[in-house]
Formats: structure tokens, sequence, C-alpha cells
């Protein structure tokens, strides 16, 4: 069953009007009729199984069937901060890690990063990964579609730190040197509801200047087991790690 993501919170209605993209890709795309059903996911993360009543030539007319009863999101709220990687790289961090859960998406130019975007190229690449976030949302049944900021400095970054219960940063020096408790020690710290950032560098991480900032901060440093991962790696195995913590144990 088709899913969709809309602009506003859920309220009960007689009928749930679609425009735009999504009545373009209900219509057009997928060529529905009247009496086939599709997930209405909502911003404040409820979703309702809707019954298409009508089509007209701008909008599609739905009624609410039933609620969704099962819970998709992770127990806590996930933000996974890039350092601006080459090629598509945070194209690919974007994709995977909505599948696996991620609350929203941060990148920011670390000192190795090789990637330079003016506001220009910032402002258009959001739109992209906004859409790929939405699309990944929609096909991984996710009832929040993660959102998405591209920072043009990574004070912009720091000053964030605050806003979140923990703030981690995945440090390679860490894993070579056997670090391996910092992790885990957060996870089980953290409780539902709780709110984690966590950080990764580009192809070459972090510099020890920056790793001075941070743990200034209060961000904590942490290893990722004894294999160096790369950049598009290291957040899924993040995201993966804590998808078991919560949800399989």
């Amino acid at each position: 069953m088709q899913r969709y993501f809309i602009e506003e919170a859920y309220e009960v209605k007689e009928t749930y009007s679609i425009s735009g993209e999504n009545y373009h890709h209900m219509v057009r795309v997928m060529r529905m009729e009247p009496g086939q059903q599709v997930f209405l996911a909502f911003s404040d993360r409820l979703a309702i199984i809707a019954e298409i009543t009508e089509i007209t030539d701008s909008v599609v007319l739905l009624k609410e069937i039933s609620k969704e009863q099962k819970e998709k999101e992770l127990p806590i709220n996930v933000t996974i901060a890039s350092g601006y990687p080459k090629g598509d790289k945070l194209e690919w961090i974007v994709q995977k890690g909505t599948e696996l859960g991620s609350h929203q998406f941060i990148g920011f130019p670390a000192k190795a990063s090789v990637v330079k975007w003016d506001h220009k190229k910032l402002a258009k690449k959001t739109e992209r990964l906004n859409k790929i976030a939405t699309e990944a949302a929609e096909q991984s049944h996710r009832q929040f579609a993660p959102s998405i900021a591209l920072l043009e400095k990574v004070q912009e970054l720091i000053e964030l730190f605050s806003s979140y219960d923990k703030v981690l940063v995945a440090y390679e020096e860490s894993a070579k040197e056997g670090e391996q408790s910092s992790f885990a020690k957060t996870l089980a710290e953290l409780k539902v509801g709780e709110t984690l950032l966590i950080v990764f560098g580009p192809e070459g991480g972090f510099s020890p200047e920056e790793i001075k900032v941070f743990t200034e901060n209060q961000a904590i440093l942490c290893g990722l087991g004894p294999r160096i991962l790369r950049t598009e790696t290291a957040p899924l195995y993040v995201l993966s790690a804590i998808s078991y913590q919560f949800e399989l144990v």
C-alpha cells in the first residue's frame, strides 16, 4: 500500500484532500481509482489508512478507514551530522539512514571536506535530499520523513550541541586506541523520547583542532569497534546498533 506524507498535523475530518505532487503520483503515476486505499502520514507522526472516494481534475478525496497501529519510529530521536563527503555519498547516507530510522540529517563543512557549496548550491542540494528522504520514508513505511539541514559553518553545528541530550563524535583515533565503551554506555543511559546527535567526519576524518572544540563543548568521543569505517558506512552502523538496542533486545 502506498504511503504519502502530509505537511500538516492530523485532524479528524470527513474528507481528506490531496493535491500537488502527491496528487500527481496517485493519479498519473500509480493510476489509482476510487475504492483503493493508501496510508496518509501526518506531520505529528500519526498515520491513517484512507480510501479514495473521488478523483477530480486537481484533487484526490479520501475518507479515513482506520489508524495505523504499529509504531515505526525509533524510541529515541537520532540526528546524523556528516562532514560534507565527496560525490553522492551524502545522498546515500540520507537514503539508507532514513530507512534505518534517523530523525534528522545535518551536513557541515569539516576541515577535511573537499566539497565546497555556496548558499545557492546548498539550497538546491537541500531540496534534493529532502526528496530522497521523503521517498525513502515512504518506501520503508515510516510515520515521519526526516528533515535536512545543510550548514555553511561548523560553528553552526557546535551551537546545536546544547539542544541534544547526548552528543557523540565518531573518531577513528578512538577506535585505533581500542575505545569501545562510550557508544554502548551512552545508549544505555538514553531514555525513550530523548535526543542523540552523532557527528561523523568526511574522508580524512577530523583534525585535532576540531576534536578539541567538540570536546570543549561537551561532546563525547567514541570508537565504533576495531575496524575503521568509511564516512558513508559509519552512520549506518550506528543506526543499526541503535535499532538493535532499542527495538530488538
